[in-house]
């Protein structure tokens, strides 16, 4: 069965992901979902004169909701009915549609990479050429859009509370991982019943690291099958996309985080074929690339990418 998930003021949580929080949506697993995200706040609006427009539901949203924690704006959860705590959620994207004509960047003091560059806090409209998936920037380089979600996440374990939309986790959450994109299958350990599945933080377009804080944000909307697999959850996030296999770590340190994503990929390469360990150790240094994800969400992500043997 398909459904479909608005976005609206009773579907948006802004900010935080909540592990009480009501389903606003409830599926079978195997079930497809279209789900509409939001994206930015009242700062990050076009102006009238830029010919741009913001959707109805985002001006609503804004008007009746409030941030918590974060500044993301996240759609759901959905509940997948027989989802328990230490399964596996499945997430096959399966399409990715730009909602909106625009797309914006800010940049802030004290955010970012280099915190001290910016002076004021300033967004920057960005029309997008949706016919075309390209955008010109106001430097005139014209770019190839390659829309992703930005963060996609089950609920945490309800003991911890609501947790910020900023920091990701083994939950998931703002990963930025450009891998989040059409045909990438995503695989999140779950902890709560029913999964509680939230998607947003839509891109358009960005390079790994993040490196302002922001990449060019906009409204998107997904197309996801959603499925439980019995027993099994990862330690933490894994995406497999065409012939790759992606594994993840999010850390405040940087070098931590590229261990245990490296550690990750050999563990994924021992389960997953027939080598040991030390073979799989010496397959990862020969073929395997380490890559910043993003260095701007107080845990600084790394994804080890492979071509599966």
């Amino acid at each position: 069965m398909h459904h479909h998930l608005a976005a609206s003021p009773e579907t948006i949580i802004w900010g935080h992901i909540d592990p009480t929080a009501p389903p606003a949506l409830h599926i079978d697993s195997g079930d497809s979902v279209t789900i509409e995200t939001l994206s930015g706040g009242p700062r990050n609006l076009p102006d009238p004169a830029s010919g741009c427009h913001a959707l109805p539901a985002h001006l609503r949203v804004i008007d009746q909701c409030r941030p918590k924690l974060g500044p993301h704006m996240l759609t759901g959860p959905v509940f997948i009915r027989g989802a328990e705590p230490g399964d596996r959620l499945l997430v096959e994207i399966e399409a990715i549609d730009l909602a909106q004509d625009f797309g914006w960047n800010a940049i802030e003091p004290g955010f970012g990479i280099l915190p001290d560059l910016a002076t004021e806090y300033q967004s920057l409209t960005i029309p997008l050429d949706r016919e075309r998936a390209q955008a010109r920037l106001p430097w005139g380089t014209v770019v190839d859009l390659a829309p992703f979600f930005g963060i996609l996440a089950v609920a945490p374990e309800v003991a911890g509370g609501s947790v910020t939309s900023v920091v990701p986790g083994p939950f998931g959450g703002n990963m930025d991982n450009r891998f989040c994109r059409p045909g990438a299958r995503i695989t999140l350990p779950v902890f709560c019943p029913g999964a509680l599945f939230f998607a947003g933080d839509g891109h358009a377009l960005q390079g790994d690291g993040e490196i302002c804080d922001t990449a060019l944000e906009t409204a998107l909307n997904g197309r996801f099958r959603l499925s439980i697999e019995k027993g099994g959850a990862p330690e933490a996030p894994e995406i497999l996309w065409g012939d790759r296999v992606i594994t993840m770590d999010f850390d405040e340190d940087l070098g931590r985080a590229a261990t245990v994503a490296a550690r990750r990929m050999i563990d994924w390469l021992t389960r997953n074929s027939q080598m040991s360990r030390n073979e799989a150790y010496r397959h990862c240094s020969m073929l395997a690339d380490l890559r910043v994800t993003q260095m701007v969400n107080r845990r600084r992500g790394v994804h080890c990418v492979l071509r599966r043997p």
